[in-house]
């Protein structure tokens, strides 16, 4: 079992920035891949970001690519999304999840990971 805990969501205006972070207990963070993903209300849920467990590799949503970065500290378990250049769109609830199985659904996908945190509000005001 893995428990994620999401924190850092918030009110802040186009432009500004804001970080998240995942706080992971119950197994030990390096040894799965971690993403964020986000949900805009009436939208499906969408892929934002990835980092494998040993950290040599990152993925993004063309739509945050150059804005957004995720980063991990295994010391600590805990993932990171740093959000810079925020724009209105990018208001949605923030989950964090983790891949444990890599059961090959595609890295972008919901159902590839298996645990999620309860989310964390962005709002970005125009």
């Amino acid at each position: 079992q893995v428990q994620l805990v999401e924190s850092g969501g918030g009110l802040v205006q186009a432009g500004g920035s804001l970080r998240l972070s995942c706080a992971a207990s119950g197994r030990t963070s390096s040894s799965y891949n971690m993403g964020w993903f986000r949900q805009a209300p009436g939208k499906e849920r969408e892929f934002v970001a990835r980092i494998s467990r040993n950290i040599d590799s990152t993925y993004y949503a063309n739509s945050v690519k150059g804005r957004f970065t995720i980063s991990r500290d295994n010391a600590k378990n805990t993932v990171y999304l740093q959000m810079n250049s925020l724009k209105p769109e990018d208001t949605a609830v923030y989950y964090c999840a983790a891949d444990i199985a890599y059961s090959g659904n595609g890295y972008y996908k919901a159902n590839e990971y298996e645990y999620w945190g309860q989310g964390t509000q962005v709002t970005v005001s125009s």
